[in-house]
């Protein structure tokens, strides 16, 4: 399966987790569902997954954790926050290149409109 692919899934799953909750839960809640949604359809997803940074050829432990990885191709980065800002988006671009995956997926479920609360991020550089 494409990562194009895994993001319509993921977007699906989004929208019907949303459907059913609506804004206002903690993002754990969200996390959890769309966990359990994801897997439903068969794709494979790890949560809260380490990342590593490297730093003069150590990798050091930062503390830095992945929300999800799906099918380990797309990772999505959930929020629950009143407001997306700048810096959100840059964090997903910045996981995708400590990672080395291509396609990112930033959600903020605190909204009342989902789809305009779903942000596809790309990491050119591989």
């Amino acid at each position: 399966m494409s990562e194009n692919e895994i993001s319509y899934k993921i977007r699906g799953a989004i929208f019907k987790v949303f459907n059913h909750f609506g804004p206002g839960l903690l993002e754990s809640a969200y996390e959890s569902a769309l966990e359990y949604e994801l897997k439903k359809q068969g794709l494979t997803v790890k949560r809260q997954v380490n990342l590593p940074i490297h730093y003069d050829g150590i990798a050091l432990e930062g503390g830095y954790r992945i929300d999800m990885v799906v099918n380990n191709l797309v990772i999505i980065e959930l929020k629950s926050v009143e407001e997306l800002h700048e810096i959100h988006h840059k964090q997903v671009i910045t996981y995708l290149k400590l990672s080395g995956y291509r396609l990112g997926i930033l959600v903020n479920f605190n909204t009342l409109k989902i789809e305009d609360s779903i942000f596809r991020k790309v990491n050119n550089l591989r």
